[in-house]
């Protein structure tokens, strides 16, 4: 019975991916892509110490105002970063300062094992620098 079940499993395997997995391969994607600028992951980074403005993310991370809030916007559409209101000024904050930190580490632990290798994938991205 076992035996089956594992020749199934591995048949399965060499299927083509269903619409719902192929769907949940998009949003991952997606996931992925929000992650892949270097500014929303220096934001990122930076809001797992706490709440800021935006305006004390400008002063901290060197970064223009309306870079700022456009990383804050694309984070926010993801559902990684949540924001309140406190007089005129927002609020931002890690939605889930857990799920995110887990992630970076992942990240890191990648890199950790491959080195620079990323760096030699035709796809990527050619503006990032390690300015």
């Amino acid at each position: 019975r076992y035996h089956r079940h594992m020749t199934m499993q591995a048949e399965r395997s060499r299927e083509l991916p269903t619409i719902a997995e192929a769907e949940a391969l998009i949003s991952a994607a997606a996931l992925f892509h929000s992650l892949g600028d270097p500014s929303r992951l220096v934001i990122l980074q930076h809001l797992q110490l706490g709440e800021h403005r935006v305006v004390d993310l400008v002063k901290h991370l060197g970064l223009s105002q309306s870079t700022v809030s456009k990383h804050l916007a694309c984070l926010k559409d993801t559902g990684m970063v949540v924001s309140r209101a406190e007089g005129r000024a927002s609020m931002y904050s890690l939605a889930h300062p857990d799920a995110v930190v887990a992630i970076l580490a992942a990240a890191e632990k990648m890199l950790a094992l491959t080195g620079d290798a990323v760096r030699l994938c035709p796809m990527h991205h050619e503006g990032i620098t390690a300015d």
